[in-house]
């Protein structure tokens, strides 16, 4: 055996180096190498590695096998190897820059990230990563003559660039980097300042634009020099979305520069158009920098380095016909040409050194900073506007020129109207057409506005005194009307008659449709466009009037709410809430005909005046149909989301009905419908007026209750089948009214939902309950008990919910392996995913879950798997159902349970023989009135004495 393995060995000796990598040498003069070309990259690996090891000092390679141990591992890896020829111990640094503009690409560039997550020698531990803001730095120490393999665990598939540094050179070369970054950012800072001082002092377009493009070349440097790190704390993996971010705002600033700076509107209006849409289009991919930063860079260099290209086109262009702004900037964008030539053979990979990325960095800003002396040049040169003397009619004329107004001169004697400029310009209409007699402008009038435009005319030549102060609607060459203001004054002549009407005409279209749209959003619901409560009382109020003397008008009142909206908005975000209602009011809207009103009174309540149908049938059906609407899944998230609605009907009887009576009886009857579990119609009834008012007491008392202790536990027994011991106890909520007794909880639990007191209660509860068992334990001993507590839907859907159940157990001392909570299959079901989350952190507690109500729900299986319960309860109903189904059906829940590992409560058991029946299918536990009626905590205690005698000591 023994020559065997030295067979092998030598096998391996001889063939192994034809694969093993080939190592670096190094010496204690090498202050610097770059590794990046001995690189030998592995990818798609996965998180375990095997690779050959590069010839040790005695020749033989080994096969060495790594495992990915950082959650940042990307699958790849890269080996390289180190030799140390030397009789010293050398120590050195591997430096992995996160960023290189060198050879990042256009397209897609890279924008760095973390390159190295952990690297492994093949002798001794990992190396200990060095605390680096902008690279992967690792220390590593070589001993006298080894050779090393080292396997780097990568973050990402590429890294660009990998040196091998002397550390204190290193440390001299990073400072040498930070003292010019941090000049340059100085300068840098104080230019942008100054530019928007210049902005303050000179308010033209062109100062704005070029503080704006200063600002973001800062911000650039910032990024890029990796001072912004030192300012703000910005996660792990998010400095690309700021690298891109800064990218985006250069390439935007400079469009804007460009723009203001040539002031190209004034040559043609395209150039304003195409300059909108270019910015708004680089606005659209800051966005998208958020999604996909790469993307984002990538469309920015391309945007740059084009307004560069047209830039140089525009300036030529202009320069030619003497326009002095772009002569002066000639050589500012000589510049930009020359630097984006640097940065194009940098990112392409043409220039390839440390150097380039600073330079380029330091070259933005001189580029800045001449195109700042080119704009100063222009605020300080030009003189003041040269004052003269003006007559009154001059300054009068000047003034109406600026104001942008048109002139409206109507000569009365030659019945001829006259403007300037041309009115029919702006609306498209032939040039001079509306010149001419005053008759002219009725065709072009709104139907509406001509009766108003002749008599207003009329009456000042018939008073021959008067101004003229109008709105009137006139028609466009597109068919839309424009709105227009005109203010005039009759000029008489000596003989005491209107020579002329003079005075001035101004557009109104955007004034005239921001308050026709103050006056749709006073009666409108913003969100659905629907009327809101005061249109839909108002319009109510009209239809009952037209009720009380029109026999074919017989209005029905729809109260529409929606079931448990408010753990969708929890759930899922007002976002989505907000798509639901959307959707759930367009089905409605379908539903409806021309005489039909539907509006939104409140977030999730909608109402609904029905005149199109009489017969209660009919109505009936139609209730139906709103109701089925609802529930129709809305998909949402590649998800289906089911909703239920509650209706309340009323429909129009007597003449003395008013709207706020049926509103509110259409309420009452609303409320009915969430009072018997949602998801229902309720047709209004009188003996609501009674329970709407006991309610509101009911309701009034329950905000005191908690204050005077009213509220008590009750606890009923859970029985082991096995030998009838007490297995624990379900706490049961009780309200001891002070003047109408006990309260069952289904008349006070959905009171306590609605005023938001059911967590209140909820927490009461376990804490009440945690109390008691604790209190059992010290007087009996520790029993092997414990005690459940039902959950509500909106504690489950709180954050606090974890905190407060390790609260009670805290502030009690017990232990979670006592302490369960009981849950329905509904409510886990109203939001799986979030459900799933919060009780597995319940579970990490160590507390028990109990599924309550088992079969009654949604039954789904592939759900229960996903929910941490450990034991079910089956619901009632099935045990006292009499068919011959019923034992085939309980022994198949029972043996599934049981297969899932989950232990059975039988609820409702009422008869010996199916306690027995249950026994023999293996069920453990039961619950019953049989077995135990609820009772008080000193009850509890009493009994729990005579089982669990307390041995002394």
């Amino acid at each position: 055996m023994t020559a065997l393995a030295a067979l092998l060995v030598a096998v391996v000796a001889f063939i192994a180096p034809a694969m093993a990598i080939e190592p670096i040498k190094i010496s204690r003069d090498d202050v610097a190498l770059d590794l990046s070309g001995a690189l030998d990259f592995h990818p798609n690996q996965g998180a375990n590695f095997q690779v050959s090891t590069a010839p040790g000092s005695d020749g033989i390679v080994r096969r060495i096998e790594v495992e990915a141990k950082d959650q940042e591992s990307s699958g790849d890896w890269a080996v390289f190897a180190l030799a140390n020829t030397t009789e010293q111990q050398i120590d050195r640094l591997i430096v992995a820059p996160h960023y290189r503009l060198v050879n990042s690409g256009i397209l897609s560039p890279d924008l760095g990230s973390s390159r190295i997550a952990a690297i492994t020698p093949s002798e001794g531990f990992r190396l200990d990563r060095q605390p680096s803001a902008d690279a992967d730095v690792f220390l590593l120490t070589l001993n006298p003559g080894a050779v090393v393999t080292f396997i780097a665990d990568l973050s990402t598939p590429e890294v660009p660039q990998v040196y091998l540094w002397e550390p204190e050179a290193y440390k001299d070369t990073v400072n040498s980097y930070t003292l010019y970054r941090g000049i340059v950012i100085g300068i840098a800072g104080l230019l942008a300042l100054f530019l928007t001082i210049l902005f303050v002092v000179k308010g033209t377009s062109m100062f704005p634009a070029t503080a704006a493009l200063a600002w973001a070349v800062l911000a650039y440097v910032c990024v890029d020099f990796g001072f912004l790190t030192k300012v703000i704390e910005i996660a792990p993996g998010n400095e690309q979305i700021w690298r891109a971010g800064t990218e985006v705002a250069l390439a935007g600033t400079f469009v804007v520069f460009l723009f203001a700076y040539l002031n190209l509107n004034r040559w043609h209006g395209h150039f304003s158009y195409g300059a909108v849409a270019w910015i708004l289009g680089l606005m659209m991919i800051a966005g998208v920098a958020v999604i996909e930063p790469s993307i984002a860079a990538g469309i920015a260099r391309i945007s740059f380095a084009t307004t560069a290209v047209v830039g140089i086109f525009l300036i030529v262009l202009l320069g030619f016909r003497g326009y002095d702004r772009a002569i002066m900037l000639v050589p500012s964008w000589l510049m930009v040409l020359v630097w984006l030539a640097g940065a194009w053979m940098a990112i392409t990979g043409v220039l390839d050194n440390d150097i380039v990325q600073p330079a380029l960095g330091g070259g933005l800003i001189l580029i800045i900073l001449l195109i700042g002396f080119t704009v100063m040049q222009h605020a300080f040169s030009g003189g003041a506007l040269h004052q003269g003397l003006f007559s009154d009619m001059e300054r009068q004329a000047l003034a109406i020129t600026g104001s942008g107004d048109i002139v409206f001169d109507w000569d009365v004697l030659r019945d001829r109207v006259v403007t300037r400029p041309d009115i029919g310009e702006p609306l498209g209409l032939p040039l001079n057409s509306l010149h001419g007699p005053a008759r002219n402008w009725l065709p072009a009038l709104h139907t509406d506005d001509r009766d108003t435009f002749r008599t207003t005319l009329d009456m000042v030549l018939e008073h021959r005194r008067g101004r003229v102060s109008l709105s009137f609607r006139l028609r466009g060459a597109d068919g839309y009307y424009h709105w227009y203001n005109l203010r005039a004054r009759p000029v008489i002549g000596s003989d005491g008659e209107i020579i002329r009407c003079v005075g001035t005409l101004f557009d109104v279209t955007e004034q005239k449709k921001a308050e026709e749209r103050l006056l749709h959003d006073a009666v409108h619901d913003n969100l659905t466009g629907l009327p809101n409560r005061e249109l839909f009382m108002n319009r109510l109020e009209t239809v009952i009037s037209i009720a009380g003397t029109e026999e074919t008008v017989r209005p029905t009142v729809f109260i529409i709410d929606i079931d448990r909206f408010k753990q969708v908005n929890e759930g899922l975000g007002m976002s989505a809430g907000d798509t639901m209602l959307l959707t759930i009011a367009r089905r409605l809207h379908r539903l409806l005909k021309p005489n039909d009103s539907l509006s939104r009174l409140s977030g999730d309540q909608f109402g609904l005046i029905l005149l199109s149908e009489h017969n209660p049938a009919r109505v009936a059906a139609f209730a139906d149909a709103v109701k089925q609407a609802i529930r129709a899944p809305i998909n949402f998230a590649k998800r289906d989301i089911v909703l239920t609605a509650s209706l309340g009907l009323i429909s129009w009887t007597s003449p003395q009905t008013t709207a706020e009576d049926m509103m509110k009886d259409a309420e009452l009857a609303m409320h009915q419908a969430k009072r018997f579990g949602g998801d229902r119609i309720e047709p209004f009834r009188p003996a609501f007026r009674a329970y709407g008012t006991d309610r509101l007491q009911l309701e009034s008392d329950l905000r005191r209750a908690l204050e005077r202790g009213e509220f008590r536990l009750a606890y009923q027994p859970i029985i082991r089948l096995e030998d009838t011991s007490v297995a624990g106890f379900e706490a049961l909520l009780r309200w001891e009214h002070p003047r109408r007794g006990m309260i069952p909880p289904s008349d006070f639990i959905p009171i306590a939902e609605s005023c938001e007191l059911i967590v209140q209660l909820g927490f009461f509860a376990m804490q009440k309950a945690a109390e008691d068992l604790a209190s059992w334990q010290k007087q009996t001993g520790e029993t092997p008990l414990s005690v459940s507590v039902n959950l509500s839907s909106r504690q489950l859907m709180r954050q606090d919910l974890v905190s407060d159940v390790r609260s009670v157990l805290a502030r009690a001392n017990l232990k979670p392996i006592y302490f369960r909570l009981e849950l329905t299959e509904s409510l886990v079901m109203d939001n799986p995913e979030r459900s799933t989350h919060i009780l597995d952190k319940l579970r990490q507690l160590g507390i028990g879950l109990s599924l309550d109500d088992f079969g009654t729900g949604y039954s789904s299986l592939s759900y229960l798997t996903r929910f941490p319960f450990d034991t079910i309860k089956i619901d009632k109903s099935f045990i006292d159902d009499q068919s011959a189904k019923k034992p085939v059906l309980l022994k198949s829940m029972v043996s599934m349970a049981h297969d899932l590992g989950l232990s059975v409560v039988a609820e409702g058991v009422s008869t010996e023989a199916d306690a027995l029946q249950l026994r023999q299918m293996g069920c453990e536990y039961v619950q019953s009135f049989m077995f135990g009626s609820p009772m008080t905590a000193d009850a509890v205690t009493r009994m729990l004495k005579e089982q669990f005698p307390l041995t002394q000591a």
